[in-house]
């Protein structure tokens, strides 16, 4: 049975993995393996479908693959052209503000907004809903993830 606290720590691990790899860039590390080992270790593409919809995609709307989510992250890849690199734009923190989780078994529902902080302490407001499948070991897995940026208000 999945709990509140693995998705809260699911939540915890993803943005800390965007940061980790943020820096890496801007140091000079190695991102692509981090974001390799944030795609493989977070998302659900060995267990089976994953449905991503990332928030910067138009083109490529959908990330059905590690190929094509790895892109969306670092764009080390070329698997999608109009991929930039999201996690290589030197985000700081990230935090997550869930509306509500829906727990169900060995899997998990969150939605909500969470809030990326840029280099200049700024932070970007976007909208996501993930879903989480427990693998073999009990860890949390992504096999949603959709995010978007909120409506404009008139």
């Amino acid at each position: 049975m999945v709990s509140l606290v693995e998705v809260k720590e699911a939540q915890r691990a993803w943005g800390e993995g965007i940061v980790a790899i943020a820096t890496a860039h801007t140091n000079g590390g190695d991102y692509i393996g981090l974001a390799t080992d944030h795609v493989n270790t977070l998302y659900a593409y060995q267990m089976g479908p994953v449905l991503f919809k990332p928030t910067l995609a138009a083109t490529d709307q959908f990330r059905p693959t590690f190929q094509t989510a790895l892109s969306y992250f670092v764009a080390s890849n070329n698997a999608c052209p109009e991929d930039q690199g999201f996690a290589i734009r030197g985000w700081t923190n990230v935090r997550f503000e869930n509306s509500d989780v829906i727990i169900d078994g060995n899997t998990a529902l969150a939605m909500g907004n969470y809030f990326f902080t840029s280099q200049e302490g700024l932070e970007i407001k976007v909208e996501y809903t993930f879903g989480y499948i427990a693998d073999e070991n009990g860890g949390l897995r992504i096999q949603l993830h959709h995010s978007s940026m909120p409506a404009e208000s008139n």
